[in-house]
């Protein structure tokens, strides 16, 4: 990595992903020079921590860009919308965490082990994938390259904290309630979550799927460039506070087996194989999925459906805020200030 060092913004920095994001800046030894944490008027000299270091958020509507190498943004679409343009303006490189730009055709739609050459073709910002997409294409780009993805069918067991801080909270005193025999209050989620499975992520498009799934089949096409790629998913939402777990099955155009799979994956970058047949062999959310940067797959197996050697079925665990959010938006900043100083805004 460059000895340089950058300005880095951190938009959003109050959020459970913003505070994901300095901690992995610190804990990476990303090479910051100065760093800024940016979040709304109402949270204006909130302390957030750095490492070691406490800094005291600015207001993100009055801060000045002019001055800032990259600017990771987690604080919602409209806030990407109004901002990230404004900040790439300015002559920084915007990492956005956001759904807004991810289907933009000129805006690099990114996950390092995966695209990275995407970056280069960016012009001031760069799209962080969904969370659910990004663990699945990690563990399918090695299985892709070496036999071709024609379909994938995935089940998604997503974790409360997907929908922020207070799904988080919601679930836990859910749980108190129904534990103590009281009724549970529901806010946050369309129907109880403690003790419960949700399939419903998101708005409802009028194909009957929801945006959450949605992303899921944009985003891969996108990210592992190949538009022929028949994704079917279906997200559900589960009573786990963090990580996110999923059934994948997928078909290939050329055998591979369970077998040739496991030494593919063993081999991947980001993945740890976790595939013993046998109790606790396995990975899980709440634990391997937890406040670990890689992504676990396990469950590797033929698909019995097929006769031709051309189906396997993987479970995936990873951290939705640390791989799926703030771990790869920092991933995506390595990968620029290493490969790309070039394109970098205000360092350039």
């Amino acid at each position: 990595m460059s000895e340089k060092k950058f300005n880095v913004a951190v938009v959003g920095a109050t959020g459970a992903v913003g505070e994901a994001m300095l901690s992995i800046l610190a804990e990476r030894n990303f090479p910051v020079d100065n760093i800024v944490a940016l979040a709304s008027k109402r949270s204006e000299g909130t302390s957030v921590l750095f490492g070691n270091k406490t800094l005291k958020t600015k207001v993100l509507d009055d801060f000045d860009f002019s001055d800032t190498d990259i600017a990771l943004f987690s604080a919602g679409g409209s806030v990407s919308e109004e901002h990230a343009p404004r900040a790439a303006a300015a002559g920084a490189v915007v990492v956005d965490n956001t759904s807004h730009f991810r289907n933009e055709p000129d805006i690099p739609l990114v996950v390092p082990e995966v695209n990275p050459h995407a970056i280069a073709a960016h012009n001031g910002i760069i799209a962080n994938p969904n969370c659910s997409t990004i663990q699945m294409v990690v563990a399918l780009k090695p299985l892709h390259d070496a036999a071709t993805i024609e379909r994938i069918n995935v089940c998604t067991y997503q974790s409360v904290s997907g929908s922020g801080r207070k799904a988080v909270d919601e679930l836990a005193s859910q749980t108190a309630s129904l534990m103590n025999g009281k009724d549970a209050e529901i806010s946050v989620q369309p129907k109880r979550i403690a003790f419960n499975c949700i399939p419903h992520i998101d708005t409802f498009q009028d194909n009957g799927y929801t945006r959450e799934e949605m992303k899921m089949v944009w985003e891969t096409r996108k990210i592992l460039e190949d538009d022929s790629i028949a994704v079917n998913p279906t997200c559900v939402r589960v009573p786990v506070f963090y990580a996110h777990s999923e059934a994948v099955h997928i078909e290939t155009r050329d055998p591979l087996s369970a077998d040739q799979a496991r030494k593919l994956l063993r081999k991947a970058p980001g993945v740890t194989v976790m595939d013993k047949q046998e109790p606790g062999g396995y990975p899980t959310p709440g634990e391997e999925g937890t406040n670990r940067d890689d992504v676990f797959v396990g469950r590797i197996r033929d698909d019995i459906s097929l006769d031709d050697g051309r189906g396997l079925n993987l479970w995936v665990v990873s951290d939705n805020l640390r791989k799926g959010a703030a771990l790869n938006s920092v991933q995506i900043a390595e990968t620029l200030i290493k490969e790309h100083l070039g394109t970098l805004g205000r360092a350039a």
